[in-house]
């Protein structure tokens, strides 16, 4: 997982420039102080039901005024956010371990599995069962 933050890092760093004329995104969001801690709370709790009440309070600002200031810095609204980020996860956890469905939908921060199918179907595209299957037959080819 430490290696998908890395590599989401890198390419937003890349993508991105200095000063208040960076485009919005996970480093602009990152570099806000009161953002930065709700952001961390997200990937450090993933699994947890967060609420943007939750999220604000962490920022130590009104609900409004987070949502609007993350909108702005970030680009997408916080629970599309963590929506997204979630599914960033899913897909790393199906691609790299072998975990059941039930489990990494836990670890994402769904009750059940076919919740989770669900939404990472819509999200994705593809189902988590073709998302694991196409990860292990490319590692069969892998030299």
């Amino acid at each position: 997982m430490l290696t998908r933050l890395v590599e989401v890092l890198l390419i937003e760093a890349l993508r991105s420039t200095p000063g208040e004329d960076a485009p919005p995104g996970l480093l602009r969001g990152l570099a806000d102080a009161r953002l930065a801690s709700a952001m961390r709370q997200m990937h450090g709790q993933l699994a947890r039901s967060w609420t943007v009440a939750q999220l604000a309070k962490t920022a130590a600002l009104s609900r409004s005024a987070f949502f609007e200031r993350f909108t702005r810095t970030v680009g997408v609204p916080p629970m599309e956010y963590l929506l997204a980020w979630r599914m960033a996860v899913a897909k790393d956890l199906l691609r790299r371990h072998d975990l059941g469905l039930a489990e990494v939908a836990e670890r994402v921060g769904y009750g059940s599995a076919s919740t989770f199918s669900t939404a990472f179907s819509r999200h994705v595209g593809p189902a988590p069962v073709v998302v694991r299957a196409a990860a292990n037959t490319s590692a069969h080819y892998m030299p």
